[in-house]
């Protein structure tokens, strides 16, 4: 049988400070390395770093687009999947992810987390201001990104 990659949600700030960008860069390069498929929402901000940092090292990188058209992917993102959805895809960032790092965020990042919550993905934090018991801590890409790997190793 075929072993599957391990994918990991990235969910953030469409505005993000430098801070943000940087951390996210680092996890996505992280993540490339480790062979983990990066889901993201496909568009600019932490989305566009991470899939950056993932693609600079041939990580795979998938993006769920908002709209109906994959062009409107950032040129990090190897395989854009437009949904028409507008925010309501961001259910399917939580489904399709086995584990999701969540760095900084607004309101969109907000309904990530809520649904993840809700579902029982694990979620770890990064750099966000989020709090909830259930939001595992992380105090550098490389600790998000083993949290990530572990509890993406055990999700069904």
């Amino acid at each position: 049988m075929l072993a599957r990659k391990r994918r990991i949600g990235i969910i953030g700030s469409s505005r993000p400070s430098a801070e943000g960008s940087r951390l996210a860069e680092a996890v996505g390069r992280l993540l490339g390395e480790a062979g983990a498929v990066l889901i993201c929402g496909g568009l600019g901000g932490i989305m566009e770093a991470a899939a950056r940092g993932a693609a600079g090292v041939g990580g795979l990188t998938v993006g769920l687009l908002p709209g109906a058209d994959a062009a409107d992917a950032n040129p990090y993102i190897a395989l854009p999947l437009p949904t028409g959805l507008s925010y309501a895809r961001n259910i399917l960032v939580v489904r399709a992810s086995q584990a999701l790092i969540a760095i900084e965020g607004g309101y969109g990042t907000l309904s990530e987390i809520a649904f993840a919550l809700q579902l029982g993905v694990p979620l770890i934090g990064l750099h966000t201001a989020y709090q909830d018991p259930k939001i595992r801590r992380a105090g550098s890409p490389e600790e998000a990104v083993s949290l990530a790997l572990t509890a993406a190793g055990e999700a069904t």
